[in-house]
């Protein structure tokens, strides 16, 4: 049995967002292909996400100088614990859906937050005397982004760093097996917006009957 933990980054819904809509399909189709699997659903925008801030970077300190749990504040031990818990589920996954809307060329803050959480030294990477090496190895993921406009090809097919930063992030920390859905055009395709939503759901439930 293998554990898919599906990434939500969007404040929407499947009824009004293309690429909530494609990875829903994506969850139901992998839950009929994959019966024996279990879909874990971490939407980032219903989840205590907390960033990097003063209080984890004065906690971190403590902590490894010899500090105990205890002598943190109680913002930090909360905070603490969040990441903590975030990073443990991540790891003990073996597969990942990541959904997120492009958001002026990348996607929301809150992903960003997260992933954060994720990177972590001795965790999820280690430096060796050849450079940095990733500890998630054999696991795969799939992104799912949608954009108002088309930017995986053309004069501005250098604007996209949400899928790009993404993949980056998870070659970093061992994850090299990374397939990709681009939802584009949707706020430009007039009459065609239908078919495109439509054409992504069949992409994204194709994709996950052998992910």
């Amino acid at each position: 049995m293998s554990t898919l933990l599906y990434v939500t980054a969007h404040p929407g819904n499947p009824e009004t967002s293309y690429s909530l809509s494609a990875g829903e399909q994506f969850v139901q189709a992998y839950r009929e292909s994959h019966p024996q699997d279990e879909v874990v659903h971490v939407d980032l925008y219903q989840r205590n996400i907390p960033h990097i801030d003063a209080d984890v970077l004065d906690a971190w300190g403590k902590l490894q100088t010899g500090g105990t749990f205890n002598q943190l504040t109680e913002i930090q031990q909360q905070k603490v614990t969040q990441l903590n818990e975030l990073l443990e589920e991540f790891v003990a996954a073996d597969k990942y859906v990541f959904v997120t809307p492009m958001w002026n060329f990348s996607y929301p803050p809150v992903m960003k937050a997260y992933i954060d959480s994720f990177c972590v030294r001795a965790k999820t990477f280690k430096y060796t005397e050849n450079g940095p090496v990733g500890l998630l190895q054999n696991k795969k993921a799939f992104h799912i982004q949608a954009s108002g406009g088309v930017y995986s090809t053309g004069p501005v097919a250098d604007r996209e760093n949400g899928n790009r930063h993404l993949e980056t992030v998870l070659h970093f920390v061992g994850i090299t097996d990374v397939q990709h859905l681009f939802i584009e055009g949707v706020s430009t395709a007039g009459e065609r917006a239908p078919q495109i939503k439509a054409e992504s759901i069949e992409q994204a439930r194709s994709i996950a009957q052998t992910f």
